[in-house]
């Protein structure tokens, strides 16, 4: 029988595949991904190259992981909201796609696969796959059920999805691939996720919807 690791050890085996996930992060923004080698990422997260073989056997694996890791959204914490009021759901949403792009690294995630996508297109297959669709998947399958329900209007749930988080991005994240000091305050950033609402909410809301 193969005995399983104790809590220790997952916690301790977890805080190495963080640093690994930051050190790579860096030194991929930093150097590049062609630049960047697996030794020179063990160095920088302060583990042995064994260990960092041992998670990760290659760079595509290690920055799949990258991806994974900053559109990891835990459904059991954070559920889709459930279909009935249009309103307090996009809210809801608008509010957690803030605290994803805002993250720290998720702007640098971003440079880095802009930068390196034209040598390296799989690359920007990755991010687009495994990170920005399964997340744009969660709020098309919201909308389809919010439609279903009856509280919205619309034929096509994938272009209101991509509506609304563009209303969202356009604002929060975008102007930081330019503006090295973009930095909208709180109160801006309500605004901008308020008034996506009230504009999803024009377009889609069915009658009698609209103030609730």
């Amino acid at each position: 029988m193969t005995a399983q690791p104790s809590g220790y050890h997952r916690r301790v085996a977890a805080q190495k595949r963080t640093s690994i996930i930051e050190a790579a992060t860096r030194l991929f923004l930093d150097s590049g991904y062609d630049g960047t080698s697996l030794a020179r990422i063990a160095e920088a997260a302060g583990v042995s190259r064994a260990t960092l073989f041992k998670q990760f056997t290659t760079k595509a694996a290690l920055f799949e992981a990258i991806v994974t890791e900053y559109w990891k959204v835990d459904e059991e914490e954070a559920p889709l909201p459930e279909p009935g009021n249009l309103r307090a759901g996009l809210e809801t949403i608008g509010r957690r796609y803030v605290a994803l792009l805002t993250q720290p690294g998720m702007a640098a995630l971003f440079r880095i696969v802009i930068a390196e996508v034209p040598r390296f297109p799989e690359l920007g297959e990755t991010q687009f796959k495994l990170g920005k669709m399964p997340y744009f998947e969660s709020v098309r399958r919201y909308l389809a059920a919010e439609n279903a329900a009856g509280t919205a209007l619309l034929d096509d749930a994938e272009m209101a999805a991509t509506q609304f988080l563009g209303m969202i991005s356009n604002y929060v994240f975008w102007p930081r691939m330019l503006l090295a000091r973009w930095e909208p305050d709180d109160t801006a950033i309500t605004n901008a996720v308020d008034q996506a609402v009230l504009t999803m909410l024009a377009r889609y809301g069915a009658p009698g919807t609209h103030g609730t």
